[in-house]
């Protein structure tokens, strides 16, 4: 099978030869990402430090800011913040030009000339949204100003909805949002008004991409439990979460085992930041075999990517801690490495110093 079809039978529980893995050289990827290039009617800058922090302007018009330059910030100042009524007037980025979808496409039929999944990334509505009126603002919004909120929504999910289809005409294999909804214990809002205002947003979308037969990935960090089968019920494919022990990877593989793949690397708070190099393998096998179906000599069900934490100066980590993780996901994750690694990665092991791979 080739990476694709592999990603391909992981998403629909079809009993892929191994499970997919999305790790950094020299370990196995699957699955590689595409992304448009900024809208030609929006202006936005990089990040610029002015005093004691950094500044930059995004394709919306938000200000961001940051103090450290390994975060990606939040919002300073949304764009429509001031006023409902600058929504009247506001010039959204016109996706829908196809000049900016053509380094996407290009490098679409490249990926697929080498066999890859390739995943579209898209704006998510809330995302979207929120930074327009900044978050604080903005969840007051959601009780004083939800017919305004519904309208912004609906703005913010035709832009998404405009990507989804061009993505579908360059080729792509899915699509792929951030947005998150969680804090360490609960969703941001009520479940009940999540479904009353939310939920008909995610339907969209994913109704959207499954008509132009391409699948829907969300990541989401925080507690989002509750929520989640009414991701399912809408369609989304794939949830990649950092922290899937917040949520129980028995409760996962319970309930969602064979309706909803799950792709993350070793939990980045409950098992990562022990460094323990016996306890982060533990976890991998255990993310393996129970969310991906794969037995010791079996072959996997599906549902299970192998992720990996892509900022380890983020969460002050030293690379040598995740490697153990991407040992562990390749050696239980594809039955043929059962008896020891490939000699290629212990190669790689003895020269970058990590600890010694597992017997």
């Amino acid at each position: 099978m080739t990476p694709r079809e592999i990603v391909k039978a992981a998403l629909h529980f079809q009993h892929p030869a191994r499970i997919p893995f999305t790790l950094p050289k020299p370990w196995q990827r699957d699955l590689m990402g595409v992304g448009r290039e900024p809208a030609r009617n929006r202006k936005q800058s990089g990040w610029e430090r002015r005093g004691d922090a950094w500044y930059r302007t995004d394709e919306m018009g938000n200000i961001w800011r940051r103090v450290v330059e390994t975060t990606s910030g939040e919002v300073l100042e949304g764009v429509i913040e001031k006023d409902w009524r600058l929504l009247d007037s506001y010039e959204w980025p016109d996706v829908a030009d196809p000049a900016i979808w053509e380094k996407a496409a290009a490098r679409c039929r490249e990926l697929h000339a080498q066999g890859f999944y390739v995943l579209g990334s898209i704006n998510w509505p809330f995302n979207t949204t929120r930074y327009m009126r900044r978050l604080e603002v903005y969840l007051a919004d959601l009780i004083g100003e939800r017919e305004n909120v519904l309208r912004l929504l609906g703005r913010g999910t035709d832009m998404t909805v405009t990507e989804i289809e061009n993505y579908a005409r360059i080729g792509a294999d899915g699509v792929f949002g951030c947005e998150d909804w969680g804090t360490q214990d609960r969703l941001l809002v009520s479940p009940k008004m999540w479904r009353e205002i939310f939920k008909p947003v995610f339907r969209r979308i994913c109704e959207a991409a499954h008509a132009r037969g391409i699948e829907v990935f969300l990541h989401s960090c925080g507690h989002v439990t509750e929520v989640m089968d009414d991701w399912v019920e809408v369609g989304l494919d794939c949830c990649q979460f950092d922290q899937p022990e917040l949520h129980g990877i028995d409760y996962l593989a319970e309930r969602y085992r064979g309706r909803l793949t799950i792709w993350s690397p070793v939990d980045i708070q409950r098992t990562l930041q022990t460094r323990d190099v016996k306890k982060i393998q533990r976890a991998a096998k255990e993310y393996v075999e129970k969310l991906g179906g794969a037995g010791r000599g079996g072959q996997a069900v599906g549902g299970f990517i192998a992720g990996y934490y892509g900022s380890n100066e983020g969460i002050g980590l030293d690379p040598k801690v995740q490697a153990a993780a991407c040992r562990a996901f390749t050696r239980y994750g594809d039955p043929r490495n059962l008896l020891g690694l490939p000699e290629e990665l212990r190669r790689v092991d003895k020269q970058n110093g990590s600890p010694p791979a597992m017997p």
